[in-house]
């Protein structure tokens, strides 16, 4: 099967071909020659790869957690794949159109084939090329929850204090946060993701302060 088109979709061109055309097989399409291997191996390396980029960029684990959910969930992998175009190489059993998981998961497959394929550092640059990490962790609305828990305690805004860390080139942003007598930061490429690794901050501290208090 000629996968010349899908090396291009994916920016990779593989030694082992047979590699790329596991990755893109389900088990309906064969039981044994399929990528269950490859997405379960493919999940790990993609795990670490998005951790270690983010392990200098966050403040705290919390926040780290927070942005990796973001960018590995099936649910923010789905719109990769899709927009990588890999569900139209799917090899899949004759009725076997609904698997709503084969799309994001043909994802983690390809992570791993390329790893086998060429190693580590391609797995990134394929990672690197494909996620958006200015975005991680946009989904979560913790300057609402902030918000409505300083509304609900009768208390004011709070103000977002920003400073630009980075260049032109590079843009990088550090908010800094005061609430209830303590300083909360967040530090990402984009603005509204600084605003809200630091509004996440703060909401994971006074969640935690309310709980003991009870």
């Amino acid at each position: 099967m000629d996968f010349t088109a899908a090396e291009m979709a994916i920016g990779y061109i593989f030694r082992d071909k047979r590699l790329l055309e596991r990755a893109f097989t389900l088990s309906s399409a064969n039981r044994t020659e399929n990528n269950q291997n490859l997405e379960f191996f493919g999940d790990a390396v993609l795990e670490f790869i998005v951790s270690e980029r983010l392990f200098g960029e966050c403040p705290d684990e919390g926040t780290m957690t927070v942005r990796r959910k973001s960018l590995v969930s099936d649910k923010a992998l789905r719109p990769v794949s899709l927009k990588l175009g890999l569900d139209k190489f799917l090899i899949h059993g004759k009725n076997d159109f609904s698997n709503k998981k084969a799309v994001p998961s043909v994802y983690e497959a390809i992570v791993a084939a390329i790893y086998f394929d060429g190693g580590i550092q391609a797995a990134k640059n394929f990672v690197y090329a494909t996620l958006d990490f200015n975005a991680a962790g946009e989904d979560e609305n913790f300057k609402g929850a902030l918000q409505e828990i300083l509304q609900s305690e009768g208390k004011p805004r709070p103000e977002y204090i920003k400073q630009n860390t980075g260049t032109p080139q590079k843009p990088r942003f550090r908010i800094t946060l005061n609430v209830s007598g303590k300083t909360f930061t967040g530090e990402a490429g984009k603005l509204k993701t600084a605003e809200q690794e630091a509004a996440r901050a703060a909401v994971a501290y006074l969640k935690s302060r309310n709980k003991d208090a009870r």
